[in-house]
């Protein structure tokens, strides 16, 4: 994730302007849709393993909230409750590798702050990204994040920045079209 956007300012060797623009608009919205993806997944199975007991229409319930609470009900179901309700059914991560998914959030934030690095100093960004690789899977992650310069702190006060830029970005990016 970290080198889709830290190789982005080299789009000019293969892209036009109009398909650099494309590019960004389209990465962009899929930081943002994999953010509140993971938001939601992670919301749900802290809700199914603080409720053993619930019932199947209370996991329908509290699917459609958590979509509803994060934004993700931008398309009209109607008439399609029941298939909006069961969505969760298609994250094998649910399933197979219970609270992986946070790891792509994690690993988004990341990507984002080395990006915000870049755009100060791209020789200071790529210095800290390879810092942080060297230690491979060795540290935990919030050293890691240390390496590359990045605070692991996922509050309002480090997110907000990261997401204000992919707005600003994206809206940049839109006004090509």
């Amino acid at each position: 994730m970290s080198m889709e956007f830290l190789s982005a300012t080299q789009l000019s060797v293969c892209y036009d302007d109009a398909q650099q623009a494309r590019w960004w608009r389209n990465q962009l919205e899929m930081v943002a849709r994999i953010l509140i993806s993971v938001a939601v997944n992670d919301a749900f199975q802290h809700w199914i393993y603080e409720n053993p007991t619930h019932t199947r229409q209370q996991r329908y319930d509290k699917w459609i909230e958590l979509n509803d609470r994060f934004g993700t009900s931008l398309v009209d179901w109607t008439g399609f409750e029941t298939v909006r309700a069961a969505q969760w059914h298609a994250i094998l991560h649910l399933f197979q590798v219970p609270f992986y998914y946070i790891e792509y959030g994690i690993a988004q934030l990341g990507a984002l702050g080395l990006w915000l690095q870049s755009k100060e100093s791209m020789p200071a960004a790529l210095d800290n990204y390879k810092k942080a690789l060297a230690f491979g899977g060795s540290r935990p992650l919030p050293q890691l994040f240390e390496a590359a310069g990045l605070t692991f702190d996922f509050s309002e006060k480090t997110i907000q920045p990261l997401a204000q830029t992919v707005l600003s970005e994206w809206q940049k990016f839109t006004d090509h079209q």
